[in-house]
């Protein structure tokens, strides 16, 4: 059986939602992203946002999911079309992962004063974790990939990111060179413990 589709005008009107949260936000990235604020700007009822997101931080997951979906596929396409080795695609998932938490610093910010510990079990969060470690297993297997890939996901905690951004004022590249020697490190100690005559 398969599931039911959504009704388009249903659908319409979840595209106007994110749409008018999204220009909200662009134009104050400090916006709380009330959803009466939100279902003025999208021309709708307040009682459509709160059936379709339930609450404020419904709303803000809902936009995160959408911005991760547009990451993954654009991962994916670098994948398919150079094959990289596990290191490479590595570099790059953690380098495009940096982006996209910069891009949506303002949001992903208001998700984290929301649902503090919300990140952690997030699908977002969940599917990042499974990718890095099954990456940093391909070319680490002797490591404990499930830690490492949490340690790795730190880096991207919203307030510790947009405390480097502002306060520190490093620029993506330096957080990117950090990541470089993160993946460098976890690396060679794969190899070191692959000799190891435990």
């Amino acid at each position: 059986m398969t599931a039911p589709t959504e009704r388009a005008d249903a659908a319409r009107n979840r595209l106007r939602i994110l749409d008018a949260a999204r220009r909200l936000l662009a134009s104050d990235s400090s916006a709380d992203l009330s959803l009466d604020t939100v279902a003025k700007e999208a021309g709708v009822g307040v009682g459509t946002v709160y059936r379709r997101f339930h609450s404020r931080a419904g709303l803000v997951y809902a936009l995160i999911d959408d911005n991760e979906t547009r990451f993954q596929d654009t991962f994916a396409r670098h994948c398919e079309d150079r094959a990289p080795s596990a290191h490479e695609r590595l570099r790059t998932f953690l380098h495009g992962l940096a982006q996209l938490v910069d891009a949506n610093a303002g949001l992903l910010l208001l998700a984290e004063s929301s649902v503090p510990a919300g990140r952690y079990h997030s699908a977002p969060y969940r599917r990042h974790h499974g990718q890095i470690a099954g990456m940093v297993a391909e070319f680490a297997p002797d490591v404990d990939t499930a830690y490492l890939a949490d340690l790795i996901l730190m880096a991207f905690t919203p307030g510790l990111f947009a405390f480097q951004r502002t306060e520190r004022g490093w620029d993506l590249e330096r957080i990117k060179r950090g990541l470089d020697t993160l993946i460098a490190g976890i690396g060679a100690e794969g190899k070191a413990g692959a000799q190891q005559p435990w």
